[in-house]
């Protein structure tokens, strides 16, 4: 499998937690991890792959080079580094199919198998969006002129990336941020959704993009059906979304415990 990570020093051991997680949760598949950076030293890239290859999986840097995006547009205080994922494919090596892409601040807690050998049809990713009406509302109406249906999560993308090379537009994204920087709220997520919603296979947000904040909203809206039984042994991914990370201290949310359990296995 492959997998895209895009990072600074920031987010090391978090990273540290998801790999082991996802290791450990599928044990018989073999990992390609490819982190995408312009900002890591030579020992947080040893460090990450003494992670992986003790397990027998592989690193594969792909370092972009600060002029890269020297002329693209930022927006508050997010860096050019929020283009990585989207422009992914011009990075990533042309033999390359498929690609699945994870945010450090998640927890892999079963197989995602089944996400990973989904059927793109003609859509550039799969990606869940998160079903309350109320987030899905304002980002529609953010959103008016690219009615988009959905606002798709982009901290899970499956990436279609043999159709990526065909129809992604760098300078389409560029012209996006430059006429829409004063209004953009999460700029990768909003560029994500605006251009490419309408070929974004949706997913299951409880298996494979589940939101802790909102335990017992799903748990009241499945009539008990989501309980912490059923996201225990059926959910793959657990995104701890927002400012709140369960790494930090002060942190109470939801499945704290569960994290912690993983980031104590990642020490060992």
């Amino acid at each position: 499998m492959n997998i895209l990570v895009t990072l600074n020093s920031n987010y090391i051991k978090p990273l540290r937690v998801m790999l082991n997680s996802l290791m450990i949760n599928n044990p018989k598949e073999k990992f390609d991890v490819y982190i995408m950076h312009s900002s890591l030293t030579d020992k947080d890239l040893n460090y990450i792959n003494q992670i992986l290859e003790d397990k027998g999986h592989s690193l594969h840097e792909i370092a972009v080079k600060d002029e890269y995006f020297s002329d693209a547009p930022v927006v508050m205080h997010y860096s050019k580094e929020m283009y990585y994922r989207l422009l992914a494919v011009k990075f990533l090596p042309t033999d390359l199919d498929k690609i699945l892409y994870l945010d450090p601040d998640i927890l892999i807690i079963n197989s995602i198998e089944k996400l990973y050998n989904l059927e793109m049809d003609d859509c550039l990713y799969a990606a869940a969006y998160h079903d309350r009406a109320a987030v899905n509302g304002i980002n529609r109406l953010r959103l008016k002129p690219y009615g988009i249906d959905e606002y798709y999560n982009s901290g899970v993308l499956l990436y279609n990336l043999k159709l990526q090379r065909k129809e992604i537009d760098e300078k389409e994204i560029f012209d996006f941020v430059e006429k829409n920087k004063n209004s953009l709220i999460l700029p990768d997520q909003d560029i994500l959704n605006a251009l490419y919603s309408k070929s974004i296979k949706p997913i299951n947000e409880i298996l494979y993009n589940y939101d802790p904040r909102y335990y017992n909203y799903y748990k009241l809206m499945s009539n008990g059906k989501y309980n912490l039984d059923y996201i225990i042994y059926n959910s793959s991914i657990i995104h701890f979304c927002g400012k709140q990370k369960p790494w930090k201290k002060g942190y109470s949310g939801r499945f704290h415990s569960l994290y912690k359990h993983y980031e104590r296995l990642a020490l060992e």
